[in-house]
């Protein structure tokens, strides 16, 4: 499952999720991190956003509605799950 974080330095929610992400062994996820200050076009679509997470498919990316804060490491791999098999089997 690749996975991309669009993100930024200093962002607190950012990390907590990306931290989550790291820890989760059920799954195989490869985790992209982009910081949306390096490019124009990520900053003005994700500014007010992140973090956003998105799953890397053939057809492009789809965006993973957001988790709450609180989500625990083996209810976010769930989550994840679902969301993959709703992306890949529609």
């Amino acid at each position: 499952m690749q996975l991309i974080l669009y993100s930024k330095p200093g962002c607190h929610l950012c990390e907590g999720l990306e931290g989550k992400l790291r820890q989760i062994k059920t799954l195989n996820v490869e985790l992209e991190i982009r910081d949306i200050t390096t490019r124009d076009d990520w900053f003005e679509a994700y500014q007010y956003e992140i973090p956003v997470l998105r799953l890397q498919l053939p057809e492009g990316e789809k965006t993973i509605p957001r988790f709450s804060p609180r989500i625990s490491v083996e209810r976010l791999a769930q989550r994840l799950e679902k969301n993959y098999q709703t992306f890949t089997n529609s």
